[in-house]
């Protein structure tokens, strides 16, 4: 299992996680650390042996985790806000497509193999703040500052849903299966069908939430604020268990270490790993959040301020290398359907 985590002072780390002879014993072995971008590392995301981080540097930057090494970069016209893999279910260790937000308000596709621009499309009027792609790979939801959704139909190339909240969200994130959808404004957790988008109900988190992760069995798990990790049972509407002060700071990004998060399944189901802004990432065991104290698995202190966290297992696949450009393959071509 590998960990890959943005920085304010625009480093870029990264960890594997290794199992003990011990039973219950894990540890975070560095694999890599230098300063990937210009400027803040906003966004990051991992896929098999392929990684990504986006920046207010309005770049791109591919990594091969098998090789610890970066082997190329992709250029938008502005600060990327969120960034996002397509991987079918069937070939889980191979990335098919990566999607890119900006401050914009566009959302870019690009082909994974190799990493070559298919299309860009505007979704907001301002800038996007997160983007969640359908377990399908057929559609995916975004958020903006414009404080609306949007749909888009990835296999079309164009959007095809746009509304008005309430209230502007930060988050949006499709549960396991798709047939849900969740929405996070401030302190709010919202959960909608995926159908037509109807609230369910509301959760209240009492601080704000700044990250989110899907788990199994409709767990919705969130950290922010409150220096908390929160596991939300979305099925029954209440907080399942929580991680009391997991750190120092607020925390800025989750990673569930399981097959919804395209591992082999050789991961138990029951770790998580946190990021903070004090610097920190630690693994947890859920199983021990209702303990008068818990103590984590593992940790790293990365000594900066983290933005953002990703994971996935290591695979042997090697990355093609990537031309440091922006080209259009088809401009026509868009998503392939599963």
């Amino acid at each position: 299992m590998t960990l890959v985590a943005g920085s304010y002072e625009r480093f870029i780390w990264g960890y594997r996680l290794k199992s003990r002879k011990e039973p219950q014993t894990l540890t975070l072995t560095p694999l890599f650390s230098f300063p990937s971008h210009l400027s803040t590392i906003k966004a990051v995301a991992v896929s098999g042996s392929a990684a990504v981080s986006g920046g207010y540097d309005d770049t791109i930057k591919i990594y091969d985790l098998s090789s610890s090494s970066e082997i190329g970069s992709l250029q938008q016209s502005s600060a990327i806000t969120s960034l996002s893999f397509f991987t079918p279910p069937s070939l889980p260790s191979f990335p098919r497509n990566l999607l890119a937000t900006d401050a914009d308000g566009c959302l870019s596709i690009y082909d994974a193999d190799p990493f070559v621009h298919l299309k860009t499309l505007k979704v907001h009027k301002k800038g996007v703040n997160s983007l969640s792609v359908h377990p399908s790979g057929r559609l995916a939801l975004t958020v903006g500052h414009d404080e609306c959704l949007a749909m888009v139909n990835l296999v079309r190339g164009r959007r095809s849903f746009y509304c008005r909240l309430s209230k502007e969200s930060s988050i949006v994130q499709f549960n396991e299966t798709g047939e849900k959808f969740f929405m996070i404004a401030d302190e709010k957790i919202s959960v909608h069908e995926s159908e037509d988008a109807r609230l369910i109900f509301e959760l209240e988190n009492g601080k704000r939430v700044l990250c989110a992760a899907r788990g199994t069995n409709g767990i919705l798990f969130t950290g922010g604020e409150n220096r908390s990790v929160t596991a939300w049972d979305t099925a029954g509407g209440k907080v399942a268990y929580s991680i009391e002060d997991a750190h120092a700071t607020r925390v800025k990004g989750i990673v569930v270490l399981s097959k919804s998060c395209g591992d082999s399944g050789e991961e138990d189901p029951y770790i998580v790993a946190s990021a903070s802004s004090d610097g920190v990432i630690r693994i947890w065991d859920v199983r021990m959040a209702n303990k008068e104290k818990t103590s984590p698995l593992a940790e790293a202190n990365t000594r900066s301020r983290l933005t953002c966290l990703a994971g996935s297992s290591i695979k042997s696949v090697k990355r093609p290398q990537v031309e440091n450009s922006n080209r259009d393959a088809n401009p026509e071509a868009v998503v392939k359907e599963s």
